[in-house]
């Protein structure tokens, strides 16, 4: 792949669900979350009695949330929102991969997911949209090498 410069675009960010992109998707965000543990502990004798008064964190377990919103499209031949409703109404797991445009044999975030939620909006004279929602159900795989824009320093 081209060594590109400059500033990402995000059109060059993809989202697949089973083995088809998103469709006349508009925007997609991917979210990774932590859940915390404070661990409170006696200060050492030698420490001033206001150590105690910061606490420790611990992770105790992590979390993965995808959304996506795309234009509704006649003729729509990836996963539009009439393939999204029916994965969504099966109400089991979906694979999704993230990866950069040109490089979808290297995804830089895949994983089993569960579809939370399936939105239609239908205003007067404007664009028919829809959004999604995703959880992760299991572990998701994170590969920073399957982005152009890293660097050497990804672990």
């Amino acid at each position: 792949m081209a060594t590109k410069t400059g500033y990402v675009n995000g059109s060059d960010m993809l989202l697949i669900i089973g083995e088809k992109a998103i469709g006349h998707c508009t925007t997609h965000n991917v979210s990774i979350s932590a859940e915390t543990k404070d661990r409170a502990v006696k200060p050492p004798k030698a420490d001033a009695l206001t150590t105690a008064l910061y606490k420790e964190k611990g992770i105790t377990g992590l979390s993965v949330s995808i959304s996506c919103e795309g234009l509704h499209y006649y003729g729509e031949e990836e996963n539009g929102f009439a393939a999204l409703m029916a994965l969504a109404s099966a109400a089991t797991p979906v694979t999704v991969k993230c990866f950069e445009r040109a490089n979808d044999s290297k995804p830089y975030l895949s994983g089993s997911f569960v579809i939370t939620k399936c939105d239609h909006t239908m205003p007067a004279n404007d664009d028919v949209t829809y959004s999604l929602d995703l959880e992760n159900t299991g572990a998701v795989t994170f590969d920073g090498t399957g982005l152009t824009t890293s660097t050497t320093n990804v672990p």
